[in-house]
């Protein structure tokens, strides 16, 4: 009922991973089928197989997946050689433990996109965006990342963006 209401308001329409896992892909083909003009993101969080699980979600009409940060750059690099196939993308989810050294080879690699993600149990238990929050942002976006924040943005957060260029 939420899609209904918001999707001509929205830009990208995502799968979450919850959805992704309760429905599969099903759910992936269904709300591309009813909004064929808008990006619809898989957020499946892979962690392995890269190839074989992105081919799931692309076969499935996915735009976008997710590849969770802390898989092995063999699988962002599969992921994304299966999404260029569907001329999809792919988006390096920044949940939980990575380094800057990996963020430079998922760029070698050639992924343009992360999101930088507060968990949903961080929100839960109060955790508000940081300036380290903040100052990790700036710096990937200067790494050439396209960079996309989520988890709990409040009216009152988004000035703390302001001058970063969020995709």
């Amino acid at each position: 009922e939420t899609t209904r209401l918001i999707a001509e308001e929205v830009d990208i329409i995502e799968v979450g991973t919850i959805l992704c896992v309760g429905e599969g892909v099903r759910a992936v083909r269904d709300l591309k089928a009813l909004y064929p003009h808008k990006i619809v993101l898989a957020d499946a969080k892979i962690a392995d197989a890269g190839k074989i699980l992105s081919r799931m979600c692309f076969e499935a009409n996915a735009d976008w997946v997710t590849v969770i940060c802390c898989a092995d750059i063999n699988t962002a690099k599969g992921a994304l050689d299966v999404a260029k196939e569907f001329n999809g993308d792919v988006q390096i989810e920044l949940t939980g433990f990575w380094t800057w050294e990996q963020a430079q080879a998922w760029r070698e690699a050639g992924i343009q996109q992360v999101v930088y993600h507060r968990s949903r149990d961080a929100q839960a238990a109060g955790v508000a965006w940081s300036e380290a929050d903040i100052s990790a942002i700036k710096r990937l976006s200067d790494m050439g990342f396209k960079v996309t924040v989520t988890g709990g943005l409040a009216l009152e957060d988004l000035p703390l963006f302001a001058g970063i260029p969020i995709h």
